[in-house]
């Protein structure tokens, strides 16, 4: 979900730093713990925060999840729909591994729901296409809706949404470079001006700090 994020954030900070070069390696949940165990990366930013790893970390920004479907569903525009109706909707799901669907799935398993999963898919924009062609409903982050909007609805379902937050992560004890530590501080810095899910990333303007 983060892409749909950071590289709107990008933008600015390259601008202002034209000679740095950042690579930004987009992958679940479990695939951001392998790379932080072989420790191939400056940060992570990541939705969970791993138990069984010793990292340091701090909020970053929240990333609510809520029930996307099509436009033209029928219980858009309904208030306060219970939980329990999900079980009447094709649903689509994100693969195994994904944070996503981890937090989904517990939320169901606490109010006892099980949901008829159509699809499994490996990528939000491909569970976006996917709804948008009428194959089912999805849980997906807030934060993806900052394009193509028009295509859908968020369903008022009860317990939704799913309140969760990004974290800037890196592994304790890792000493970072002047760089990483300018684009970390660059981070916080920037989510602090995002007040609304209205104002995208794109319109914010952040003081760095000078080298």
């Amino acid at each position: 979900t983060a892409k749909y994020i950071i590289p709107r954030l990008l933008g600015p900070f390259c601008q202002q730093y034209p000679g740095i070069d950042i690579s930004l390696k987009v992958t679940n949940h479990e695939g951001i713990l392998d790379r932080m165990i072989a420790n191939l990366d400056d940060l992570y930013i990541m939705s969970q925060v791993p138990d069984r790893l010793d990292i340091s970390y701090e909020p970053f920004l929240e990333n609510p999840l809520v029930v996307f479907a099509p436009a033209n569903h029928p219980l858009a525009g309904e208030k306060n729909i219970p939980i329990q109706r999900l079980t009447n909707e094709p649903f689509i799901m994100r693969e195994p591994g994904s944070g996503t669907r981890r937090a989904v799935q517990n939320l169901l398993d606490e109010h006892e729901v099980k949901v008829k999963v159509k699809l499994e898919l490996g990528s939000n924009e491909a569970i976006k296409q996917a709804i948008a062609g009428g194959l089912g409903i999805s849980v997906l982050s807030r934060h993806t809706l900052l394009t193509d909007a028009h295509e859908f609805s968020i369903l008022d379902v009860q317990h939704f949404p799913i309140k969760r937050t990004w974290y800037i992560a890196h592994p304790t004890g890792k000493q970072l470079s002047i760089v990483a530590r300018t684009y970390y501080d660059y981070l916080l810095d920037a989510a602090k001006k995002i007040v609304d899910q209205e104002i995208t990333p794109l319109s914010i303007k952040v003081d760095l700090p000078s080298e």
